[in-house]
């Protein structure tokens, strides 16, 4: 039986989406509705889906199963990172999947800044004709103290901008572990993901304009789990000077011990029910 979210917390929700006091925050889960348009096959999205995916659809070891960057650092031992690239580019730089009605539920409110920790292209395609800013996170780069692209869309293409031209009043699209568009750039293993992170404790992960936009804004959490270190280490400093009280929400259906304890530690409210019940009939129509 679906649980249901309580009428005035709905309505805050969606109030906060859209006047931009409350960010999106997008996991793997907002992917669930995503096809593949011949095959049918659902858009590979999570940890396991992943492994699965990049490996020809065989399980790998179980303690590289444990976690995608773990697979994807065994991957790039032995193959190169280029493989790693080479399948997330391959996977995700195709029009074959089927538009998200999430996604197209979440562009409706016309929010100002969004984060997607995801690596496909479902929320660009949905801004494809908007001006807007793309914030896309990068490891182990030579020539620069920062892990991060800055790419400026007007409204028919991307062009990269720099951290003093950039046009700061448009709406942003964070993309942390990256995207193949406009340039394939992606945190897969974790070797990436240990750069990353260091970087951005540092500081040096999200540019200065984003800085002070994010500073006293709550979150909203849509599809992420929150039962691994890595996505939490990351979560924590990306929402860095965010409000409190609570400082955020999150959509689980069927939230873990270990998510409640960590979820009550960083002030996060758990709403115990599935995405459907956020988004109603907008999802169901998919």
């Amino acid at each position: 039986m679906s649980l249901t979210i309580p009428s005035d917390l709905l309505a805050q929700l969606h109030a906060g989406l859209a006047s931009g006091e409350i960010v999106p925050y997008l996991g793997p889960g907002a992917l669930a509705h995503v096809t593949h348009k011949v095959t049918g096959k659902p858009i590979p999205a999570d940890s396991n889906s992943l492994i699965l995916a990049m490996n020809n659809g065989q399980p790998m070891a179980p303690r590289l199963m444990y976690e995608f960057p773990r697979a994807a650092m065994n991957v790039e031992l032995k193959r190169g990172r280029g493989v790693v690239n080479k399948f997330l580019t391959t996977t995700y730089d195709s029009d074959d999947w089927t538009e998200s009605a999430f996604h197209a539920w979440l562009a409706g409110f016309n929010p100002d800044y969004v984060i997607d920790v995801n690596r496909d292209i479902q929320f660009q395609q949905q801004w494809a004709g908007t001006p807007h800013i793309l914030v896309v996170g990068i490891a182990r780069m030579a020539g620069t103290a920062f892990r991060y692209r800055l790419y400026q869309h007007d409204g028919e293409k991307y062009a990269e901008v720099s951290n003093e031209s950039v046009d700061s009043s448009l709406p942003v699209l964070f993309k942390p572990m990256g995207t193949p568009r406009p340039n394939p750039d992606f945190i897969a293993s974790d070797a990436d993901y240990v750069d990353y992170i260091t970087e951005l404790m540092g500081g040096f992960s999200i540019p200065p304009f984003l800085k002070a936009r994010r500073v006293g804004k709550r979150y909203l959490f849509l599809g992420l789990r929150l039962n691994r270190d890595t996505e939490r280490m990351v979560m924590s400093d990306i929402i860095y000077d965010c409000s409190t009280g609570p400082a955020a929400w999150a959509v689980i259906e069927e939230p873990t011990a270990k998510e409640r304890r960590f979820c009550a530690r960083m002030g996060i409210e758990i709403i115990e029910a599935p995405l459907s019940a956020l988004l109603g009939e907008a999802l169901e129509a998919a």
